[in-house]
């Protein structure tokens, strides 16, 4: 079994099975830690505060017990990893990605140590507490938390990760639209862009390679054309989710926006999921993780103003916290190399949450058109 199946098989077992009962006899504890200790890939994991994501998801968006896990349970004569199908290393993170079969949820790893440690000790309760409170929070459903805490040879060399997230995915149906001959769709992962950036900005670039400046933060291109209810909708969402997460010290978090190009302008016809599209299915998820709230909602699709797109949108990547041993580091480097070498300003990983967040929101209202 390979690196990929390995952790696979590994994060369903997780998810389907639950947290494993400890071993009742001397015996089997030693050859579960044995067991446990030689396992490069295939960690044994257990459920961070499962009850409260159970909370999350039965409560609050309407996700049933049964309707999460079968997500998660492999075909008819499949293997557990074949329910998730990986879809590579992205950004600097070095996190993994996967998919599942039917494409509701994606299961990201977090590597390092400040931000996953973060999560659960720091942001864990608020961000419980606010989902549950906020049905249109723009932050990205998180439906658990996954966690290795046995010793392994695989969590000393750091060749397979230690913490998972499982969350809704923002371009659930794409697939679907792709078999049918839809246009593709479009994404983009949008943070601030005028920051320092040491790998674009330290001799204009030249010292590091096209594919590692290629997972910098993107810029969108063109206008989000916004009805002003949507527009106020969508302000009002990231006020109170970027309040939350300057509070709690984050930072470098990123605005994940999907836009559906439709045939015709007919973009309020296909937000509506009570219609059709011009291609006889409708690209509005209608069931749970992406609803509640009902249609048209920022997870399930917003009908631009003039008619030519449909957008959804999602806050990601919200665990670098300022108060991290990481992050200190990183912000002592960057303010030293400011002080000594040439001053270019801070990074959007070593900027102040609050200085972060106006910042963000700025770059937010940049991309919206306004149009009645």
């Amino acid at each position: 079994m390979g690196r990929q199946e390995a952790i696979a098989r590994s994060i369903v077992l997780a998810l389907i099975n639950g947290t494993q009962k400890r071993a009742s006899s001397a015996l089997a504890w030693i050859l579960a830690f044995f067991s446990a200790f030689f396992s490069l890939y295939q960690l044994h994991f257990e459920k961070v505060r499962p009850a409260d994501f159970a909370n999350l998801r039965r409560n609050h968006w309407d996700c049933s017990d049964d309707a999460y896990l079968d997500s998660f349970q492999p075909g008819a004569g499949k293997k557990p990893e074949e329910s998730l199908r990986p879809i590579g290393d992205m950004g600097f993170s070095g996190s993994t990605f996967y998919a599942t079969s039917d494409q509701k949820f994606l299961v990201k790893s977090v590597p390092r140590h400040s931000e996953h440690s973060f999560f659960r000790d720091d942001l864990l309760t608020p961000y419980v507490q606010h989902m549950a409170a906020e049905p249109r929070s723009l932050l990205v459903r998180i439906s658990d938390f996954l966690a290795s805490r046995r010793v392994s040879l695989g969590k000393i060399f750091r060749v397979a990760p230690s913490h998972h997230i499982v969350m809704e995915n923002i371009m659930y149906g794409q697939k679907e639209a792709k078999a049918r001959g839809d246009t593709d769709w479009e994404q983009w992962d949008l943070k601030p862009t005028s920051y320092f950036y040491p790998e674009r900005d330290i001799a204009d670039g030249r010292l590091t390679s096209e594919a590692t400046k290629a997972q910098l933060a993107d810029e969108f291109p063109d206008k989000i054309v916004l009805s002003k209810a949507h527009a106020d909708q969508l302000f009002e969402s990231l006020e109170k989710d970027t309040a939350l997460l300057a509070k709690y010290n984050a930072v470098d978090y990123s605005l994940f926006l999907v836009r559906i190009k439709t045939e015709r302008g007919d973009a309020e016809r296909v937000a509506d999921p009570d219609q059709e599209s011009s291609t006889g299915q409708s690209v509005i998820p209608q069931d749970p993780p992406a609803v509640p709230p009902e249609p048209p909602s920022w997870r399930t699709g917003i009908p631009s103003a003039d008619g030519k797109h449909v957008y959804r949108a999602a806050v990601l990547d919200f665990f670098w916290a300022k108060h991290k041993l990481q992050p200190i580091f990183m912000t002592f480097l960057i303010n030293t190399w400011n002080l000594l070498i040439h001053h270019h300003g801070p990074m959007s990983i070593t900027t102040t949450p609050e200085e972060y967040r106006q910042r963000f929101l700025k770059m937010c209202r940049k991309y919206v058109e306004v149009k009645d």
